[in-house]
């Protein structure tokens, strides 16, 4: 059964295969999540069995909300699929633009809307293997220097968002 997203074909707004925005490179909506606990932040590792960027770290959550699904439901509903996760109130941060390669003649052209949460200590954290090989908790500038030093083992998404949005996502006094 194929996933329909909302997708801008032709400069409408249309219900379009998932699979198929992807390999036309359309403009589509999504979602990321960024769940932080004190100074560290929530980065899962995308299960092999995954479509496209199988194996590489990304950071907490994202998707793409179904036709007609709006972008907090969505968030919400993915926290609790990928990760198990429930309970936490998200805060959107606002839309993020990005169009990027992510292997096997796969683009992601995103518009984004992205959504910080604050974790409590103890957070139950249960992976859908089927998404979710590992989970760590690492800090913003650990995560930084180990963006740069093997930049392949990461999402093209999360070194987007890291490079160009980090303040806009997590707040100027996250990254003092």
């Amino acid at each position: 059964m194929s996933t329909l997203i909302p997708a801008w074909v032709d400069g409408t707004l249309q219900p379009v295969d998932k699979l198929d925005a992807h390999l036309r490179g359309l403009r589509h909506k999504a979602i990321s999540v960024f769940v932080l606990r004190g100074d560290h932040i929530l980065i899962q590792r995308r299960a092999l069995g995954k479509y496209h960027t199988p194996g590489l770290w990304a950071n907490t959550c994202c998707t793409h909300p179904h036709w007609d699904e709006d972008s907090a439901t969505c968030a919400y509903r993915r926290l609790q699929e990928e990760l198990g996760i429930t309970g936490l109130t998200l805060h959107h941060k606002g839309q993020i633009e990005y169009r990027a390669d992510v292997g096997d003649g796969l683009i992601e052209h995103e518009l984004v809307e992205v959504y910080l949460a604050r974790a409590p200590q103890g957070l139950h954290i249960a992976p859908a293997p089927s998404e979710v090989m590992d989970t760590r908790w690492i800090t913003l500038p650990n995560l930084t220097e180990q963006i740069a030093a093997t930049p392949d083992s990461f999402t093209p998404w999360l070194r987007i968002y890291l490079a160009d949005h980090a303040a806009k996502i997590f707040g100027t006094g996250f990254l003092a």
